[in-house]
Protein backbone atom coordinates (compact mmCIF):
# COMPACT_ATOMS: atom_id res chain seq x y z
CA UNK A 1 0.00 0.00 0.00
CA UNK A 2 1.41 3.64 -0.62
CA UNK A 3 1.84 5.69 1.59
CA UNK A 4 -1.37 8.04 -0.46
CA UNK A 5 -3.73 4.80 0.05
CA UNK A 6 -2.41 4.73 3.46
CA UNK A 7 -3.17 8.48 4.64
CA UNK A 8 -6.56 7.98 2.77
CA UNK A 9 -7.97 5.03 4.83
CA UNK A 10 -6.43 6.78 8.11
CA UNK A 11 -8.71 9.38 7.50
CA UNK A 12 -11.64 7.35 6.71
CA UNK A 13 -11.20 5.70 9.79
CA UNK A 14 -11.02 8.68 11.80
CA UNK A 15 -14.37 9.84 9.88
CA UNK A 16 -16.00 6.98 10.88
CA UNK A 17 -14.75 7.06 14.34
CA UNK A 18 -16.16 10.71 14.50
CA UNK A 19 -19.63 9.73 12.50
CA UNK A 20 -20.18 7.33 15.57
CA UNK A 21 -19.44 9.42 17.91
CA UNK A 22 -21.59 12.25 16.94
CA UNK A 23 -24.77 9.60 15.96
CA UNK A 24 -24.14 8.22 19.86
CA UNK A 25 -24.41 11.75 21.14
CA UNK A 26 -27.16 12.63 18.94
CA UNK A 27 -29.37 9.03 19.61
CA UNK A 28 -28.85 9.64 23.61
CA UNK A 29 -29.91 13.48 23.63
CA UNK A 30 -33.15 12.40 21.43
CA UNK A 31 -33.58 9.85 24.49
CA UNK A 32 -33.02 11.95 26.87
CA UNK A 33 -35.44 14.78 24.68
CA UNK A 34 -38.31 12.37 24.75
CA UNK A 35 -38.45 10.96 28.20
CA UNK A 36 -37.98 15.12 29.37
CA UNK A 37 -41.30 15.52 26.44
CA UNK A 38 -43.05 12.70 28.44
CA UNK A 39 -42.33 14.18 31.82
CA UNK A 40 -43.81 17.61 30.08
CA UNK A 41 -47.12 15.68 28.93
CA UNK A 42 -47.60 14.33 32.36
CA UNK A 43 -47.03 17.85 33.67
CA UNK A 44 -49.63 19.29 31.41
CA UNK A 45 -52.29 16.63 32.09
CA UNK A 46 -51.61 16.99 35.95
CA UNK A 47 -52.66 20.83 35.64
CA UNK A 48 -55.47 20.51 33.53
CA UNK A 49 -57.15 17.89 36.16
CA UNK A 50 -56.06 20.68 38.55
CA UNK A 51 -57.79 23.37 36.73
CA UNK A 52 -60.75 21.04 36.73
CA UNK A 53 -60.64 20.50 40.12
CA UNK A 54 -60.43 24.38 40.70
CA UNK A 55 -63.33 24.94 38.49
CA UNK A 56 -65.32 22.53 40.24
CA UNK A 57 -64.96 22.68 43.29
CA UNK A 58 -66.16 25.37 46.21
CA UNK A 59 -63.55 23.55 49.39
CA UNK A 60 -61.09 25.93 50.02
CA UNK A 61 -58.65 23.42 51.69
CA UNK A 62 -59.00 21.38 48.72
CA UNK A 63 -58.28 24.13 46.48
CA UNK A 64 -55.35 25.49 48.13
CA UNK A 65 -54.14 21.79 48.17
CA UNK A 66 -54.60 22.14 44.23
CA UNK A 67 -52.86 25.81 44.12
CA UNK A 68 -49.86 24.12 45.44
CA UNK A 69 -49.88 21.49 42.59
CA UNK A 70 -50.30 23.69 39.87
CA UNK A 71 -47.35 26.20 41.12
CA UNK A 72 -45.50 22.42 40.99
CA UNK A 73 -46.28 21.65 37.70
CA UNK A 74 -45.58 25.05 35.39
CA UNK A 75 -45.43 23.99 31.97
CA UNK A 76 -46.39 26.98 29.66
CA UNK A 77 -49.81 26.21 28.55
CA UNK A 78 -53.47 27.28 27.05
CA UNK A 79 -56.94 26.51 27.69
CA UNK A 80 -59.83 27.25 25.12
CA UNK A 81 -63.29 26.61 24.46
CA UNK A 82 -64.97 24.00 22.45
CA UNK A 83 -64.97 27.28 19.83
CA UNK A 84 -61.36 27.72 20.16
CA UNK A 85 -61.99 30.91 22.37
CA UNK A 86 -58.78 31.47 24.77
CA UNK A 87 -60.17 30.95 28.35
CA UNK A 88 -56.86 30.45 30.51
CA UNK A 89 -53.23 30.61 30.23
CA UNK A 90 -50.01 29.54 32.24
CA UNK A 91 -46.31 29.84 32.35
CA UNK A 92 -46.35 32.57 29.28
CA UNK A 93 -43.84 35.60 29.19
CA UNK A 94 -45.65 38.38 31.16
CA UNK A 95 -43.49 41.06 29.56
CA UNK A 96 -45.46 40.07 26.16
CA UNK A 97 -48.39 39.39 28.01
CA UNK A 98 -49.17 43.17 27.97
CA UNK A 99 -48.58 46.44 25.70
CA UNK A 100 -47.99 49.72 26.94
CA UNK A 101 -49.74 52.84 26.25
CA UNK A 102 -49.39 56.58 26.13
CA UNK A 103 -52.57 58.11 27.33
CA UNK A 104 -52.78 61.53 28.50
CA UNK A 105 -49.58 61.57 29.49
CA UNK A 106 -50.12 58.38 31.86
CA UNK A 107 -48.58 55.36 31.30
CA UNK A 108 -51.51 52.42 30.76
CA UNK A 109 -51.19 48.87 30.21
CA UNK A 110 -53.42 47.18 27.84
CA UNK A 111 -53.85 43.16 26.66
CA UNK A 112 -52.19 42.09 23.62
CA UNK A 113 -54.20 39.21 21.97
CA UNK A 114 -51.93 38.85 19.13
CA UNK A 115 -49.32 37.31 21.36
CA UNK A 116 -51.84 34.74 23.00
CA UNK A 117 -53.05 33.89 19.54
CA UNK A 118 -49.53 33.25 18.44
CA UNK A 119 -48.58 31.54 21.22
CA UNK A 120 -51.77 28.98 20.56
CA UNK A 121 -50.72 28.67 16.84
CA UNK A 122 -47.41 27.34 17.68
CA UNK A 123 -48.56 24.99 20.77
CA UNK A 124 -51.24 23.35 18.30
CA UNK A 125 -48.46 22.69 15.89
CA UNK A 126 -46.08 20.90 18.68
CA UNK A 127 -48.56 18.60 20.80
CA UNK A 128 -52.44 17.39 20.32
CA UNK A 129 -54.53 19.18 23.33
CA UNK A 130 -55.06 17.79 26.18
CA UNK A 131 -59.36 17.30 26.42
CA UNK A 132 -61.21 18.33 29.65
CA UNK A 133 -64.40 18.16 30.33
CA UNK A 134 -65.53 20.80 33.20
CA UNK A 135 -69.28 21.51 33.84
CA UNK A 136 -70.86 20.03 31.18
CA UNK A 137 -68.37 21.83 28.79
CA UNK A 138 -65.76 20.48 26.40
CA UNK A 139 -61.87 22.73 27.18
CA UNK A 140 -58.98 21.83 25.04
CA UNK A 141 -55.41 22.41 27.11
CA UNK A 142 -52.37 23.26 24.65
CA UNK A 143 -49.12 23.51 25.73
CA UNK A 144 -45.75 23.37 24.29
CA UNK A 145 -42.21 22.55 25.13
CA UNK A 146 -39.98 24.17 28.00
CA UNK A 147 -37.75 26.75 27.77
CA UNK A 148 -35.17 23.73 29.13
CA UNK A 149 -36.62 21.09 26.66
CA UNK A 150 -36.45 23.55 23.44
CA UNK A 151 -32.76 24.05 24.60
CA UNK A 152 -31.37 20.47 25.01
CA UNK A 153 -33.17 19.61 21.47
CA UNK A 154 -30.51 21.77 19.88
CA UNK A 155 -27.58 21.31 22.43
CA UNK A 156 -26.01 18.68 20.63
CA UNK A 157 -26.02 19.98 17.47
CA UNK A 158 -24.09 23.12 18.72
CA UNK A 159 -21.52 21.09 20.23
CA UNK A 160 -21.18 19.19 17.64
CA UNK A 161 -20.76 22.44 15.91
CA UNK A 162 -18.18 23.92 18.00
CA UNK A 163 -16.26 20.28 18.07
CA UNK A 164 -16.10 19.97 14.42
CA UNK A 165 -14.72 23.83 14.38
CA UNK A 166 -11.93 22.86 16.94
CA UNK A 167 -11.20 19.59 15.34
CA UNK A 168 -10.90 21.46 11.97
CA UNK A 169 -8.82 24.13 13.42
CA UNK A 170 -6.59 21.65 15.10
CA UNK A 171 -5.80 19.73 12.27
CA UNK A 172 -5.46 22.37 10.13
CA UNK A 173 -2.47 24.24 12.89
CA UNK A 174 -1.13 20.69 12.83
CA UNK A 175 -1.02 19.89 8.86
CA UNK A 176 0.61 23.28 8.07
CA UNK A 177 3.18 23.12 11.08
CA UNK A 178 4.05 19.09 9.91
CA UNK A 179 4.04 20.53 6.12
CA UNK A 180 6.08 23.22 6.47
CA UNK A 181 8.50 20.93 8.83
CA UNK A 182 8.61 18.34 5.80
CA UNK A 183 9.46 21.41 3.36
CA UNK A 184 12.50 22.46 5.56
CA UNK A 185 13.91 18.79 5.72
CA UNK A 186 13.03 18.46 1.85
CA UNK A 187 14.88 21.83 0.69
CA UNK A 188 17.87 21.01 3.26
CA UNK A 189 18.45 17.81 1.59
CA UNK A 190 17.73 19.10 -1.92
CA UNK A 191 20.50 22.39 -1.78
CA UNK A 192 22.94 19.40 0.21
CA UNK A 193 22.40 17.27 -3.14
CA UNK A 194 22.83 20.30 -5.31
CA UNK A 195 26.13 20.90 -3.66
CA UNK A 196 27.46 17.40 -3.63
CA UNK A 197 26.82 17.48 -7.07
CA UNK A 198 28.88 20.52 -8.01
CA UNK A 199 32.30 18.79 -7.86
CA UNK A 200 31.42 15.72 -9.89
CA UNK A 201 29.82 17.83 -12.59
CA UNK A 202 32.42 20.54 -12.79
CA UNK A 203 34.81 17.53 -13.12
CA UNK A 204 33.30 15.90 -15.92
CA UNK A 205 32.99 19.06 -17.86
CA UNK A 206 36.87 19.08 -17.22
CA UNK A 207 37.71 15.44 -18.60
CA UNK A 208 35.25 16.26 -21.38
CA UNK A 209 37.32 19.04 -23.07
CA UNK A 210 40.58 17.27 -22.02
CA UNK A 211 39.37 14.79 -24.39
CA UNK A 212 38.13 17.02 -26.87
CA UNK A 213 42.23 18.33 -26.89
CA UNK A 214 43.68 14.89 -26.30
CA UNK A 215 41.85 12.70 -29.38
CA UNK A 216 41.51 15.73 -31.35
CA UNK A 217 37.54 15.10 -30.89
CA UNK A 218 36.04 18.58 -31.34
CA UNK A 219 33.27 17.47 -33.82
CA UNK A 220 32.90 14.28 -32.38
CA UNK A 221 29.07 13.26 -32.18
CA UNK A 222 29.60 11.11 -28.92
CA UNK A 223 31.83 12.90 -26.98
CA UNK A 224 29.28 16.15 -27.83
CA UNK A 225 26.57 13.89 -26.33
CA UNK A 226 28.08 12.92 -23.36
CA UNK A 227 28.98 17.02 -23.24
CA UNK A 228 25.20 17.45 -23.39
CA UNK A 229 24.23 14.73 -20.69
CA UNK A 230 26.73 16.80 -18.25
CA UNK A 231 25.14 20.00 -18.98
CA UNK A 232 22.09 18.15 -18.23
CA UNK A 233 23.39 17.12 -15.00
CA UNK A 234 24.45 20.71 -14.37
CA UNK A 235 20.91 21.73 -14.82
CA UNK A 236 19.53 19.24 -12.80
CA UNK A 237 21.65 20.10 -9.65
CA UNK A 238 20.76 23.87 -10.15
CA UNK A 239 17.04 23.28 -10.12
CA UNK A 240 17.81 21.19 -6.94
CA UNK A 241 19.75 24.51 -5.44
CA UNK A 242 16.87 26.66 -6.26
CA UNK A 243 13.99 24.52 -4.21
CA UNK A 244 12.49 26.61 -1.68
CA UNK A 245 13.03 30.04 -3.34
CA UNK A 246 10.97 31.84 -5.43
CA UNK A 247 12.19 31.21 -9.26
CA UNK A 248 12.33 33.75 -11.56
CA UNK A 249 9.73 33.74 -14.51
CA UNK A 250 11.43 34.93 -18.18
CA UNK A 251 9.29 35.32 -21.30
CA UNK A 252 10.42 32.75 -23.95
CA UNK A 253 9.00 31.12 -26.60
CA UNK A 254 7.25 27.98 -25.92
CA UNK A 255 7.38 25.98 -29.13
CA UNK A 256 11.59 26.95 -28.76
CA UNK A 257 11.67 25.59 -25.27
CA UNK A 258 9.93 22.64 -25.59
CA UNK A 259 11.63 21.84 -29.07
CA UNK A 260 15.08 21.88 -27.54
CA UNK A 261 14.01 19.79 -25.06
CA UNK A 262 12.33 17.13 -26.86
CA UNK A 263 15.14 16.82 -29.41
CA UNK A 264 17.55 16.29 -26.27
CA UNK A 265 14.88 13.49 -24.89
CA UNK A 266 14.05 11.62 -28.21
CA UNK A 267 17.52 10.09 -28.26
CA UNK A 268 17.89 8.78 -24.75
CA UNK A 269 14.22 6.48 -25.09
CA UNK A 270 14.00 3.34 -26.97
CA UNK A 271 13.61 3.87 -31.40
CA UNK A 272 10.60 2.66 -31.10
CA UNK A 273 8.79 5.47 -29.57
CA UNK A 274 8.71 8.22 -32.27
CA UNK A 275 7.81 11.87 -31.52
CA UNK A 276 5.88 14.59 -33.05
CA UNK A 277 5.85 17.92 -32.54
CA UNK A 278 3.35 20.40 -33.46
CA UNK A 279 1.31 23.34 -33.13
CA UNK A 280 2.23 27.47 -33.04
CA UNK A 281 5.74 28.62 -33.39
CA UNK A 282 4.76 31.80 -32.36
CA UNK A 283 2.95 31.79 -28.95
CA UNK A 284 5.74 33.71 -26.20
CA UNK A 285 4.92 32.75 -22.09
CA UNK A 286 6.78 33.61 -18.63
CA UNK A 287 9.03 29.89 -17.89
CA UNK A 288 11.80 29.41 -15.94
CA UNK A 289 13.50 26.67 -18.08
CA UNK A 290 15.64 24.54 -15.60
CA UNK A 291 11.95 24.18 -13.73
CA UNK A 292 9.89 23.56 -16.67
CA UNK A 293 12.38 21.45 -18.51
CA UNK A 294 11.82 19.44 -15.26
CA UNK A 295 7.88 19.35 -15.88
CA UNK A 296 8.76 18.24 -19.61
CA UNK A 297 10.93 15.71 -18.10
CA UNK A 298 8.59 14.37 -15.92
CA UNK A 299 5.31 14.08 -18.32
CA UNK A 300 7.54 12.62 -21.35
CA UNK A 301 9.20 9.44 -19.00
CA UNK A 302 5.26 9.01 -17.71
CA UNK A 303 4.26 8.65 -21.69
CA UNK A 304 7.36 6.55 -22.43
CA UNK A 305 6.29 4.16 -19.07
CA UNK A 306 3.09 3.87 -19.82
CA UNK A 307 4.11 3.08 -23.71
CA UNK A 308 4.63 -1.16 -24.06
CA UNK A 309 6.76 -1.83 -27.36
CA UNK A 310 5.88 0.51 -30.01
CA UNK A 311 4.66 3.82 -29.85
CA UNK A 312 4.18 7.42 -30.61
CA UNK A 313 4.21 10.64 -28.36
CA UNK A 314 2.54 13.90 -29.85
CA UNK A 315 3.20 17.27 -28.16
CA UNK A 316 0.83 19.92 -29.61
CA UNK A 317 1.57 24.01 -28.61
CA UNK A 318 -1.74 26.17 -29.35
CA UNK A 319 -3.12 29.13 -27.78
CA UNK A 320 -6.09 31.03 -26.39
CA UNK A 321 -5.59 34.34 -27.68
CA UNK A 322 -8.90 35.94 -25.89
CA UNK A 323 -8.13 33.99 -22.39
CA UNK A 324 -4.33 34.90 -22.61
CA UNK A 325 -3.53 31.15 -22.67
CA UNK A 326 -1.02 28.91 -24.10
CA UNK A 327 -1.78 25.11 -24.21
CA UNK A 328 0.70 22.30 -24.26
CA UNK A 329 -0.86 18.72 -24.86
CA UNK A 330 1.33 15.85 -24.57
CA UNK A 331 0.03 12.52 -25.69
CA UNK A 332 0.77 8.93 -25.23
CA UNK A 333 -0.33 5.80 -26.91
CA UNK A 334 0.23 3.88 -24.02
CA UNK A 335 -1.93 1.65 -21.26
CA UNK A 336 -4.42 4.63 -20.38
CA UNK A 337 -5.82 6.05 -17.08
CA UNK A 338 -8.89 4.87 -15.66
CA UNK A 339 -10.98 8.19 -15.07
CA UNK A 340 -11.64 7.83 -11.12
CA UNK A 341 -7.36 7.91 -11.17
CA UNK A 342 -7.65 11.47 -12.85
CA UNK A 343 -6.47 13.41 -9.88
CA UNK A 344 -5.29 10.68 -7.84
CA UNK A 345 -2.02 10.75 -9.81
CA UNK A 346 -0.86 13.73 -9.08
CA UNK A 347 -0.73 13.07 -5.61
CA UNK A 348 2.46 12.75 -3.56
CA UNK A 349 3.44 8.82 -2.85
CA UNK A 350 0.82 7.61 -5.81
CA UNK A 351 2.92 5.43 -8.33
CA UNK A 352 1.71 2.01 -10.27
CA UNK A 353 5.71 1.11 -10.75
CA UNK A 354 7.47 -1.46 -8.58
CA UNK A 355 10.12 0.91 -7.84
CA UNK A 356 8.58 4.66 -8.34
CA UNK A 357 8.26 7.03 -5.88
CA UNK A 358 5.31 8.57 -6.87
CA UNK A 359 6.77 12.19 -7.11
CA UNK A 360 7.34 12.81 -10.73
CA UNK A 361 3.42 14.08 -11.17
CA UNK A 362 3.29 15.92 -7.88
CA UNK A 363 6.42 17.25 -8.42
CA UNK A 364 5.31 18.80 -11.57
CA UNK A 365 1.52 19.92 -11.00
CA UNK A 366 3.52 21.92 -7.75
CA UNK A 367 5.68 24.02 -10.05
CA UNK A 368 3.43 24.61 -12.77
CA UNK A 369 0.68 25.63 -10.31
CA UNK A 370 2.80 27.25 -7.97
CA UNK A 371 5.60 28.74 -9.62
CA UNK A 372 4.00 29.38 -13.42
CA UNK A 373 0.72 30.06 -12.05
CA UNK A 374 -0.62 27.15 -14.39
CA UNK A 375 -2.55 24.45 -14.54
CA UNK A 376 -1.71 20.65 -15.71
CA UNK A 377 -4.17 17.93 -15.55
CA UNK A 378 -5.65 14.87 -17.35
CA UNK A 379 -7.51 16.42 -20.75
CA UNK A 380 -8.21 12.82 -21.55
CA UNK A 381 -7.89 9.34 -21.20
CA UNK A 382 -8.77 5.43 -22.22
CA UNK A 383 -7.60 2.29 -21.24
CA UNK A 384 -5.91 0.61 -23.68
CA UNK A 385 -5.94 3.65 -25.79
CA UNK A 386 -3.42 5.89 -24.54
CA UNK A 387 -3.70 9.72 -22.66
CA UNK A 388 -3.45 13.15 -23.34
CA UNK A 389 -2.06 15.45 -20.07
CA UNK A 390 -2.35 19.50 -20.74
CA UNK A 391 -0.04 22.50 -19.82
CA UNK A 392 -2.08 25.63 -19.54
CA UNK A 393 0.60 28.88 -18.91
CA UNK A 394 -0.35 32.42 -19.08
CA UNK A 395 0.39 33.61 -22.73
CA UNK A 396 2.03 37.12 -23.81
CA UNK A 397 0.69 37.36 -27.01
CA UNK A 398 2.43 39.67 -29.73
CA UNK A 399 1.12 40.22 -33.30
CA UNK A 400 2.34 37.43 -34.91
CA UNK A 401 0.45 35.00 -32.18
CA UNK A 402 -3.04 33.26 -33.28
CA UNK A 403 -5.66 31.42 -31.59
CA UNK A 404 -5.31 27.73 -32.84
CA UNK A 405 -7.70 26.22 -30.09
Amino acid sequence: MNPYQQKKRWKYSLLAFATVIASGSLLYTQFLVRNIAKSERSRAQVWAMSEKQVLASDDNDFLNYVFAVIDSTVVPAIVTDAKGDIQLSRGLDSTKSFIKLQAEGNKKMKYDPAYFVSELAYMKKQHAPIRLTVLGQQWFVYYKDSALLTQLKFFPYIQLSLIAIFLLMAYTAFSSSRKSEQDQVWVGLAKETAHQLGTPISSLMAWIELMKEKFHAEDDPLIDEMANDVKRLEIVADRFSKIGSTPRLEDHNVYHVVKEFVDYFRVRVSKNISFELIGNPHLQAGINIPLFDWVLENLLKNAVNAIEGKGKIKVDISGNKTKKQVFIDISDTGKGIPRSKFDTIFQPGYTTRKRGWGLGLSLTRRIVENYHSGQVFVRESEPGKGSTFRIVLKSMYNDRQTTTR
